[in-house]
């Protein structure tokens, strides 16, 4: 069975776990409002949420995104539709991966895991590894790629059809899977190029075992969204790659592993220079601080295992319930459950 063939899942506490507060930078859970105020009620005075109208305010906040996520797999459904009969792409093309798409030294290195994957070997100097620990940076699209592909998200952004939110914390970008980027573009990018990378690189997080992703753009403007707040992905592993346009600033940051205490935590500032890729493990904590000037288009792919996210859901640290979802959904998938009248053969 393909990939393709699977059913994918997402985990129930999609709709309880990690919402995302802005005005006061939390995540939280919610499953009643007892509940929440017994978990959050002191940290949010002390945030300076305290008046009975600040509490409904976020109860309200708090609502409607519970509400967005229970119908999320229809709504993308329907703007995904939506999209494809409404819409006329500026450059066609750049939906398809192409091999010139790609730099050299990205090639070089994919090649060079492929040999390694058989023969053995280190990346050595191929690879650029950050000061923040298994973090590594290389060149992935080419410039002249990177300016058509901004070009056709902004020709999009300007159109009339329908739009999603990319993330609970971006409120700017497009998720790429309904502008139709999925089929053509991720998913030879996810098997063909990231999978014999990732395999040497995050072995210990289900680097070899990736069979799903979810893939959007996030935009960084002056009077949008300047920066991103602290946090982990919904991912085993994650590529950032920045696209442009002209900016100044804006760096990503990189601590330790979410299970480690934030007092314990060390950051590291990682400069992201146009056409390169950030590659690291989804359950790093980063963020990335504001930009001064100009705009930034950022293509991020969060790759997922189900073998590993199966065992335990990396948002809510429970074993996961599954609820249906369309797509690649959240990257779960249910055991095969052999047939009944299978026979059992002795070798």
């Amino acid at each position: 069975m393909t990939n393709e063939d699977r059913q994918f899942y997402i985990c129930n506490c999609f709709t309880t776990d990690n919402i995302f507060l802005e005005e006061y930078k939390l995540h939280v859970r919610f499953v009643s409002e007892q509940q929440f105020r017994r978990d959050y009620g002191v940290v949010l005075r002390r945030l300076g949420c305290v008046t009975d109208a600040q509490f409904e305010d976020v109860f309200n906040k708090i609502s409607q995104e519970v509400d967005r996520r229970r119908r999320l797999s229809v709504t993308c459904a329907e703007r995904a539709a939506a999209i494809k009969d409404t819409y006329r792409p500026l450059h066609p093309h750049v939906y398809h991966l192409q091999e010139s798409y790609l730099t050299p030294k990205f090639k070089q290195i994919v090649d060079f895991c492929r040999v390694s994957a058989v023969r053995g070997g280190a990346l050595g100097d191929l690879l650029q590894e950050e000061a923040a620990a298994r973090v590594y940076r290389f060149p992935v699209f080419e410039r002249s790629f990177c300016e058509q592909l901004v070009e056709e998200l902004e020709h999009f952004e300007q159109s009339s059809a329908p739009k999603g939110r990319p993330n609970t914390m971006n409120h700017y970008g497009i998720l790429l899977n309904e502008l139709g980027f999925d089929e053509g573009f991720i998913t030879p990018l996810r098997q063909r190029y990231l999978q014999p990378l990732t395999s040497l690189l995050y072995p210990d997080c289900g680097g070899g075992s990736l069979d799903s992703h979810k893939a959007f753009v996030v935009k960084y403007d002056m009077d949008e969204d300047r920066d991103l707040s602290y946090h982990y992905d919904n991912a085993e592993v994650t590529l950032n790659v920045s696209l442009g346009k002209d900016f100044t600033e804006g760096n990503l940051y990189f601590g330790d592993m979410r299970q480690v205490a934030l007092s314990e935590m060390q950051c590291w500032e990682v400069e992201h220079r146009v056409s390169e890729g950030l590659l690291h493990r989804g359950q790093q904590m980063h963020g990335a601080l504001p930009i001064s000037s100009g705009r930034r288009w950022n293509l991020i792919v969060w790759i997922r295992a189900s073998q590993e996210r199966n065992k335990i859901c990396p948002m809510c640290n429970r074993r996961p319930e599954l609820v249906e979802g369309g797509g690649f959904a959240d990257g779960f998938t249910k055991p095969c459950i052999a047939p009944l009248n299978a026979a059992c053969v002795l070798t």
